[in-house]
């Protein structure tokens, strides 16, 4: 009798000390379960913050198009936002980073429109500065970038212009800064909005091969985007 007793504490004893392993579990997927959600949550929140930025970046390229669209403007809604596509010829003499006088009313125009478009105006738009006031809350802010990217033909430069650049580089990084300061003069945008690339020769459109190819590939490419990032 006396064994029984003894074993059966003994049995009590050991549910007593492994409980704490039951509760300890359900406390892990309790909170494994609220990890889950709050990364639901988040994801669902990138998501819309990606839809209203994609439905401002849409609103953007039908303004752009219906004012620029023509036989020297290309206008394309692209991964990277909107691109505005000029040709190197309309913008600048051969083998010169100087713009043409006669294009700069056409820049001071693109400026205009994306200086006014409502992407650029968050802040001032009173639907959207909800939207604005709920992304630096959560410590993050969005940006806006206007960038240009300067590219040429693989046609190496003459000796006559070495003195002056360097290489096709050097020329179409030139060429990207001289439009994107334009841009930054007539658009009364911060300066931190804008940036400047040049690629040379190295990301054509077509093949060097005609002189058709060639000249597509001499080109200024103009890119409004926007994006989420965390503060510093």
């Amino acid at each position: 009798m006396a064994r029984q007793v003894s074993s059966v504490s003994f049995g009590e004893t050991k549910a007593r000390s492994t409980a704490w392993a039951v509760t300890f579990g359900d406390m892990v997927t309790l909170l494994l379960t609220f990890f889950i959600l709050v990364i639901v949550m988040m994801n669902e929140a990138e998501k819309h913050i990606d839809r209203i930025i994609n439905m401002l970046l849409d609103e953007t390229y039908m303004e752009l198009s219906s004012a620029l669209q023509s036989n020297t403007i290309l206008v394309d809604r692209v991964t990277k936002g909107v691109k505005i596509t000029m040709a190197s010829g309309q913008l600048f003499p051969s083998g010169d980073a100087e713009i043409r006088p006669d294009v700069i009313p056409t820049l001071r125009q693109i400026a205009g429109l994306i200086g006014n478009s409502r992407i650029a105006r968050l802040r001032d738009d009173s639907e959207f500065r909800p939207f604005v006031e709920a992304i630096e809350e959560s410590e993050r802010v969005l940006n806006m970038e206007i960038r240009t990217e300067g590219h040429t033909d693989n046609v190496p430069l003459p000796p006559e212009l070495i003195d002056k650049w360097k290489s096709n580089w050097e020329l179409s990084t030139a060429r990207a800064l001289n439009v994107v300061e334009l841009l930054s003069l007539f658009s009364a945008l911060s300066q931190d909005k804008f940036s400047a690339m040049g690629y040379g020769e190295y990301r054509p459109l077509e093949s060097n091969d005609s002189s058709e190819g060639r000249a597509r590939n001499r080109r200024v490419e103009i890119y409004i985007d926007a994006f989420v990032t965390r503060t510093l």
